[in-house]
Formats: structure tokens, C-alpha cells, sequence
């Protein structure tokens, strides 16, 4: 039995799952903002929060300690003196998570997961831009070349022709009876 057991696994090894969650801190330190799944995002939260607290120390054993966790200077430095300076009017709570819904491919559950004290950045979605300029550009061009086409036809006498030819079916590369 799990009882009092926190650590969120992800499926992962201890070294590996170390190396994801320092990456993805660094990522969100760097992005301000990040997509992920939920679970991942959860995950994160913790460590996150824990180095915002480092940085909100600022001594130089904070900066040491947070450097041996995400291992990457650029973050260390712009968490100490951008990020953490933003939160010291705040006791805990520096990250927030959006859900999203599932992903198309696998079905997960993917989550946004952003500082509390960052601007609010909106998407656009550009999708329904591109389908409206299709519908729109459809219509006008194809018009008058469809009316040209359906009068070419009807001008041409069709020539008496043999019945025409069964289609060739292939089902899993099998031969039709009439082929044989």
C-alpha cells in the first residue's frame, strides 16, 4: 500500500523523472507559460513553487541550491531576479494550472500551466480564419469555370459505346470472380 507516498512517478525512472521536471521548470521560467499534460503539470508545480521560495531567499546558498536542481544558469538567474521579485508579496501559490481537454492523438488530458503574477497572454486561433477565407474564395472562382464545364458536354453528341466495363474491385489484394 502507497499510504503517504506524494512522488507523482510519470512512468519514469528517479534520475529521469528529476531531469524532466528541472527541464520543464526551466521551460516555464524561460515561457513564462508552458502546455503539458495534467499530470506532468501537477507534477511541476511543487518544484516550481520551491524555487520561486529560493529566489525570494536570494542568498547565495538559494542560488547554489537551485542551480544543483535545474542546472541551467539563464534560468537560475532570470527566476532570481525577474520572477521571484514579482512574488514577494505572495505566500506560496506562484503557479497556476488551466486544464485544456484531451489531446486528438492520445486522449490525454493536457494542461497549461503559468505564473499567477505573468500578463495574460491570448491565443487567437488562426483555424477558423483559414476556413473562412476558404468558403469565401471557393464560391467565387469555381463558379463561372463550373457553369463553362457543364456546357462543354451537353454541346458534344455522346457516341454510342460498349456497356461499360465492370470496375476492378481489389480487397485485400484478392482477384475479383470476373478477373480470374
Amino acid at each position: 500500500m502507497r499510504h503517504q507516498k506524494k512522488t507523482l512517478k510519470l512512468g519514469r525512472t528517479a534520475e529521469h523523472r528529476k531531469a524532466l521536471l528541472a527541464n520543464q521548470v526551466c521551460c516555464l521560467i524561460e515561457h513564462r507559460r508552458i502546455k503539458t499534460t495534467l499530470a506532468k503539470a501537477k507534477a511541476v508545480r511543487p518544484l516550481a513553487e520551491r524555487m520561486v521560495t529560493l529566489g525570494k531567499n536570494g542568498s547565495l546558498h538559494a542560488r547554489r541550491n537551485a542551480l544543483s536542481i535545474l542546472r541551467q544558469k539563464d534560468a537560475v538567474k532570470k527566476l532570481f531576479d525577474e520572477i521571484a521579485p514579482r512574488s514577494t508579496d505572495r505566500n506560496g501559490g506562484y503557479t497556476r494550472i488551466v486544464r485544456l481537454g484531451q489531446r486528438k492523438s492520445d486522449s490525454a488530458l493536457m494542461a497549461f500551466i503559468e505564473w499567477v503574477d505573468a500578463a495574460k497572454v491570448v491565443e487567437e486561433k488562426p483555424a477558423e480564419e483559414k476556413k473562412a477565407k476558404r468558403k469565401e474564395t471557393k464560391p467565387t472562382q469555381k463558379e463561372p469555370a463550373a457553369k463553362q464545364k457543364e456546357a462543354e458536354p451537353k454541346e458534344a453528341a455522346p457516341t454510342p459505346a460498349e456497356e461499360p466495363k465492370p470496375k476492378k474491385r481489389r480487397w485485400f489484394g484478392r482477384k475479383s470472380s470476373e478477373e480470374k
